[in-house]
């Protein structure tokens, strides 16, 4: 199979054995290894020791490096809870770098807060967490335009359900998370427009046969796709398995959740005005509290296929699932038309390459083709 580009762009695939080429093109060969298209990370926070609520343009440039390196191609910058001032400073500096991403592309912001419940704040600081407020949210729309792209938010609170169908007007996807909702308080939530769940069993009220809960709600509601941190840590392989089995592979998404000490190693890192201890690969606050990811996106696929998702699906669920919750038509798929986001892999996951709109992105930098 020959896969043409041209500006960026799948022009034709060709399914031939062998096919005369142009010298005008240059040939780049991937016999033995997987192509699959470039993947998407709807809930990304920092990498590589930067992250995206630093304050400073510098960050978010290096974490569109890190998310190329790794396979991924287009992200939502996401934010933590924060004062309405770091916050908008992230919004700000969202909009000077978007257009100049020297790696993976930015497809908007993903707000995780503020309005969070307590009870289920994991590591999101209590200090900034609030109930809904339509007049500051405003703000930020208006401050942001239509970057906003998902909001994080726990329907039960006051106010919940009227932010729900506020952000819904807007065409902003509404997720569920950091919530105690029962049952049928998240059932009300996805009526009035509510559609993703946010890493999916962690941060929420737990499922049980009396109190069935968020989960149990989305499950039941077959608009509503979930998120998957697959880092073997957050779910256990047979919860990926379940996830995988009631929505199928185009209502669960992968995600990394990752803060910046994704590629950095063990050590400590503060997030989210927390001090946060990585052993192992986890990511804990002093109390134990899961506090994000270090996973890629690569290693997440990887781990999908090992925890027992075909590798049909698992690709999917990397690719063209986000890119279809985000309205991406020109993303996620191998097909002419579509935007040459491509990701080479060998058998264990490695990114070899990672093509981002047509340039090949290796050892950390774009290289004009």
């Amino acid at each position: 199979m020959t896969i043409w580009i041209d500006s960026g762009k799948i022009t034709h695939i060709d399914y031939r054995e062998q096919t005369s080429v142009p010298p005008e093109y240059e040939v780049i060969d991937a016999t033995g290894n997987l192509l699959i298209p470039g993947m998407i990370d709807v809930h990304i926070h920092g990498a590589n020791g930067c992250d995206m609520m630093d304050g400073t343009k510098d960050s978010i440039l290096e974490v569109s490096r890190t998310c190329a390196e790794t396979g991924c191609t287009t992200f939502l910058a996401t934010s933590v809870t924060s004062s309405f001032e770091d916050l908008q400073l992230m919004i700000e500096n969202v909009k000077k770098v978007i257009g100049k991403e020297p790696g993976a592309k930015i497809a908007g912001i993903h707000l995780e807060g503020p309005y969070l419940n307590v009870k289920r704040k994991g590591m999101q600081n209590e200090r900034f967490l609030r109930h809904p407020n339509m007049d500051e949210m405003k703000q930020i729309l208006n401050q942001a335009g239509d970057l906003i792209k998902m909001v994080t938010i726990a329907p039960e609170l006051p106010g919940g359900i009227e932010m729900v169908q506020f952000l819904k007007e807007q065409g902003i996807i509404v997720a569920l998370a950091h919530s105690d909702a029962t049952y049928e308080e998240a059932k009300e939530a996805f009526s009035q427009g509510a559609s993703h769940v946010t890493h999916c069993f962690n941060g929420m009220r737990p499922i049980h046969h009396r109190d069935p809960g968020l989960v149990v709600a989305a499950f039941e509601e077959q608009h509503v796709s979930l998120q998957a941190i697959v880092d073997n840590i957050h779910l256990h392989p047979a919860i990926v398995r379940l996830m995988h089995t009631i929505k199928g592979p185009e209502g669960v998404v992968l995600i990394t959740d990752a803060l910046q000490a994704m590629l950095m190693g063990d050590g400590e890192y503060e997030f989210g005005g927390h001090q946060v201890a990585v052993k192992n690969g986890e990511a804990r606050l002093a109390d134990g509290t899961l506090a994000s990811s270090t996973v890629t996106m690569n290693e997440a696929l990887r781990k999908t296929v090992e925890n027992g998702i075909p590798l049909f699906d698992a690709v999917k669920m990397a690719t063209s699932t986000p890119a279809n919750i985000l309205g991406l038509e020109n993303k996620g798929r191998i097909s002419p038309e579509k935007d040459a986001d491509l990701v080479l892999l060998d058998d264990n996951f490695n990114v070899i390459w990672t093509m981002v709109s047509g340039e090949l992105y290796k050892n950390k930098q774009l290289l004009g083709r």
